[in-house]
């Protein structure tokens, strides 16, 4: 594996090394000093932990040589955890809450497990009845392998692959897809991109996202977080939070006025699992939903480049309730295999390739 540092690595640059929770294989990037730390699990390449100094890195001084910082100084950083995620191999296989689960071929639900793709008609629950509840696709338990990985002294690059996804695996999806996942880890951003590739003969509904759960007021609830989302329309749902037919789906948050964010806004007791839409991106041209703790001034960005952003409040997890929020970057809306509206967007052609980006900066 290109760039490898197994525990180790050059002085001054950022450190990779395989470890495991339980039997899952893992790998954890270091910052060279001391300031930043991420544990990712290989199966579905799931972000576990990622933390970071209060006050990096404005700790150093301009004239700190950071070649020559000494394990010890690296050991004692005060780092914050930043994500709610697994906690161990159990709730690894489990996937309650789909902890920072990366979301392929679909985010979120299909409604009764049902689609039509090609004129063909799909079920990826055959044989259930009852409850039919599917959600967020198969990548998050998919195995992956790390094909490269590279260091510096101011990030470090994971590149991921599974090519799990092909015809026969999964029911109600016969199509082939190769998916890479490349994690840029720095002192205090995380950036991913999920790339998926049609290696099959066939066109194939396609959409990702990503579902991880923040923090910043621990062990206090984020009653108290105040939340910023640029997005001037919410999706509509039904009582199975699929959303309603065409434009019904559309209400604009001026006629919401208990889910408009776009003021910032203080959580307080507000319930959300919700979708938001026509996100307005900045001058980089990227969207920014912001969370941030009054108490600290801490402050964590969530960008994402094009989609949508749905929020969940983790007032159903089945540990620690309202501890964190999932804040989720998706390319579609929930239910997007069986709107018309989403076909174009969704076909992935048989040679070709989409990406999505996203990630996190937090300002401490």
């Amino acid at each position: 594996m290109k760039g490898r540092g197994d525990g180790g690595g050059t002085a001054g640059t950022f450190r990779i090394a395989e470890g495991c929770l339980g039997d899952e294989p893992t790998v954890t990037v270091s910052a060279p000093d001391g300031q930043a730390r991420a544990t990712l699990a290989l199966r579905g390449a799931t972000l576990l932990s990622w933390q970071v100094a209060r006050g990096a890195p404005g700790q150093l001084t301009d004239s700190t040589d950071r070649t020559e910082l000494t394990d010890s100084y690296r050991d004692e950083a005060e780092l914050t955890e930043l994500t709610d995620g697994y906690r161990d191999e159990a709730e690894l296989l489990s996937q309650d809450g789909v902890r920072a689960g990366l979301l392929a071929p679909f985010p979120n639900r299909v409604a009764d497990g049902r689609y039509h793709h090609g004129g063909h008609g799909h079920d990826l629950l055959p044989g259930v009845v009852g409850d039919r509840l599917i959600y967020h696709g198969f990548a998050r338990e998919a195995p992956f392998r790390i094909v490269e990985a590279t260091a510096t002294a101011d990030s470090a690059r994971l590149l991921l692959r599974s090519t799990s996804i092909r015809p026969g695996r999964y029911p109600g999806y016969p199509f082939a897809l190769d998916l890479d996942v490349e994690y840029t880890i720095g002192r205090r951003e995380l950036g991913i991109g999920i790339r998926a590739r049609n290696v099959g003969g066939t066109t194939a509904p396609y959409a990702s996202g990503w579902h991880p759960y923040f923090t910043l007021s621990r062990p206090r609830p984020i009653d108290d977080l105040v939340l910023q989302i640029p997005a001037d329309t919410l999706i509509r749902t039904d009582a199975s939070l699929i959303p309603l037919p065409g434009k019904e789906a559309l209400l604009p948050l001026d006629r919401c006025p208990d889910l408009d964010f776009r003021t910032p806004r203080r959580l307080g007791d507000a319930v959300i699992d919700a979708c938001f839409a026509d996100l307005a991106p900045g001058p980089d041209g990227r969207t920014e939903t912001v969370l941030s703790d009054p108490a600290t001034g801490a402050e964590l960005r969530v960008w994402q480049h094009g989609g949508y952003m749905h929020v969940f409040t983790g007032d159903t997890l089945a540990r620690d309730r309202r501890a964190s929020i999932a804040l989720e970057p998706v390319e579609t809306t929930t239910d997007a295999f069986n709107r018309p509206e989403h076909a174009t967007a969704l076909s992935l052609e048989p040679g070709r390739q989409r990406e999505f980006r996203f990630g996190v900066t937090y300002l401490p």
